[in-house]
């Protein structure tokens, strides 16, 4: 599913036009991510847990020259999630 069967899913579910579908979904994204870059969480309870995680520096290779490059730490979005996500799956 992309985000434009998903705005069209909200839409029909929620009985809400698209382009308040479109809004809604734009405005959840757009919280989430300020959230991330203040290094906060996000929990949706029964969803899941959207948090920043670090990852550590790292000697990597160019995979063109076999050259050993280095690599920065990061930050990196993580997402765990709720035992009702996972129920539903299995």
């Amino acid at each position: 599913m992309n985000k434009t069967e998903l705005i069209d899913h909200i839409a029909t579910t929620a009985d809400l036009s698209k382009a308040a579908s479109a809004r809604a979904l734009d405005a959840l994204i757009g919280a989430v991510k300020t959230t991330l870059k203040k290094n906060g969480t996000v929990t949706l309870v029964g969803f899941g847990t959207f948090s920043v995680g670090k990852r550590a520096a790292r000697t990597g290779r160019n995979p063109r020259t076999g050259e050993a490059i280095k690599i920065k730490s990061a930050k990196v979005p993580k997402f765990k999630p709720g035992k009702a996500l996972k129920d539903a799956v299995n």
